[in-house]
């Protein structure tokens, strides 16, 4: 989503366009990447259409396949950073965690999109839901080597999985 300065100074909020053209979905795809306008641009997504045809298909799912890797990616490293600085407080740790989550649920909701073929979807919900399953099963052996059984406790109590 773009901001446009007025004359007068004052920012004015330009109308995300839904997709319809393989062009306008890479736009999307691109404000998808940046984190901008997560909640609008799942609601262009949703309302959006392509007509699903060979080469338009394999382009559009690879993009989107891409986006969504960069996201777990950067997701991880966010999580990973937060892990790093929070010493051990328990609301630090948590909140890392639920953000972790909700960011696995939101791409979830991403690649759940009605344009895309039902087998399609269900492959890209694969995508995110064992990304999520590999970031917990390493949450827990990592907190199995912390002895005072708090990180556990935390990590069950609170799973990334879980969406």
């Amino acid at each position: 989503m773009e901001f446009k300065t007025t004359a007068g100074g004052s920012e004015e909020k330009s109308v995300m366009v839904v997709p319809h053209t393989y062009a306008e979905w890479m736009e999307i795809l691109d404000i998808l990447q940046s984190r901008t306008a997560d909640a609008e641009v799942l609601e262009v997504m949703q309302q959006g259409t392509l007509e699903w045809q060979s080469g338009v298909a394999e382009r559009f799912t690879k993009s989107l396949t891409e986006v969504i890797n960069y996201r777990m990616n950067a997701a991880s490293d966010r999580f990973q950073r937060e892990m790093n600085r929070a010493g051990g407080q328990e609301s630090v740790i948590v909140r890392a965690i639920l953000t972790l989550r909700r960011e696995m649920s939101f791409l979830a909701e991403a690649v759940n999109l009605p344009v895309i073929p039902e087998k399609d979807r269900e492959s890209h919900r694969n995508l995110v839901k064992a990304q999520a399953d590999s970031m917990q099963k390493s949450l827990e052996d990592s907190a199995k080597r912390e002895r005072s059984g708090k990180l556990a406790s935390i990590v069950r109590n609170h799973r990334v999985n879980t969406f």
